[in-house]
């Protein structure tokens, strides 16, 4: 029995009994980092550098980029370099400040993938309105709001959770800092103020799940009613990626936080998180730039770009030779 005062460090999870897995938990995790590094930065350099691209829709998604990149950077590095140096600590403060990234920008995508719903909504159904409803001015309010609500969500659970006394160990079955685990430690009945936040942050994501829906449904039955087959393509084609992304998010969390307790397992919960937490980042950048040829044109003229550039200075600079 140890009190949260006493206590310096959390043990994470352990990836593998032996060295050899260590390291190929190492490994995998890299290869998925550096996908997810490499997918992402391409969409923000792509979104940032061509002028083309400076609409609602891609200024949206430049911000899902961004808060990709941030999730998955506060929880793979520290498990890489347990799994690397055969270590599991992780430091009271440490562990305090990878739970408030991580709420602060899984929160801020789920809240951005709301309102990327809303985009897709006025695009279709309310083209004519769009340049109003969603103008540059608009669109930074909405995006500076789920950043916002990610934060205050972020500070308020980090600050209840770890004011509550812990002296149930200090021994986390988790790969990275988690509400659910760090309860687990809690012996004062105080730990019911967590649970009233977590049931105010399920109501809003109950709400926005339920916006996200009801958009939906009335874009796909906007989509349905345009005549030709092409029209109906695009318009697919634009809402597709985001529906698959937002499928992608939201099964995986609510399995991961929903899963009846006869079934879970150290193991079990070590996977979910995974995917909930590792998978969406690296995949999204492929699910937006399969469908989306506009995005794929930009990027391919990007990369085309930089190599002629390159090759005329590699030119230039045998000339000189």
């Amino acid at each position: 029995m140890t009190n949260s005062s006493s206590i310096t460090q959390f043990l994470l999870s352990v990836s593998a009994d032996t060295r050899e897995l260590q390291l190929l938990h190492f490994w995998l995790f890299l290869g998925i980092y550096l996908a997810a590094l490499l997918g992402n930065g391409l969409i923000i350099t792509t979104i940032a550098c061509d002028h083309h691209l400076h609409t609602p829709m891609y200024f949206f998604l430049l911000n899902l980029s961004l808060l990709d990149l941030g999730s998955i950077s506060t929880t793979l590095p520290k498990s890489m370099a347990n799994s690397l140096w055969d270590t599991r600590a992780i430091s009271y403060l440490g562990c305090a400040a990878q739970l408030f990234f991580f709420l602060f920008l899984i929160t801020a995508e789920y809240c951005l993938l709301t309102i990327m719903a809303y985009d897709r909504y006025v695009a279709i159904c309310k083209p004519l309105h769009y340049g109003t409803l969603l103008g540059s001015r608009a669109c930074v309010h909405m995006a500076a709001a789920a950043w916002g609500t990610g934060f205050l969500t972020a500070l308020l659970h980090m600050t209840n959770t770890f004011s509550l006394p812990l002296c149930q160990g200090n021994v986390l079955d988790q790969f990275f800092c988690e509400i659910p685990q760090i309860l687990k430690l809690s012996c004062s009945h105080s730990y019911l103020r967590e649970v009233g936040l977590l049931v105010l942050s399920v109501c809003l994501t109950f709400g926005c799940f339920v916006f996200i829906v009801v958009s939906y449904v009335q874009i796909f039955r906007a989509v349905l009613r345009i005549p030709s087959e092409q029209g109906r393509h695009k318009a697919f084609s634009t809402c597709l990626p985001h529906l698959a992304v937002v499928s992608l998010f939201i099964s995986t969390a609510i399995f991961a936080y929903l899963k009846p307790p006869s079934i879970s397992s150290p193991s079990l919960d070590l996977v979910v998180s995974v995917l909930y937490s590792v998978v969406p980042p690296a995949v999204n950048p492929l699910i937006y730039s399969m469908r989306n040829q506009e995005l794929k044109d930009a990027l391919r003229k990007l990369i085309t770009g930089h190599y002629s550039e390159a090759i005329n200075c590699l030119s230039s600079s045998a000339k000189q030779l």
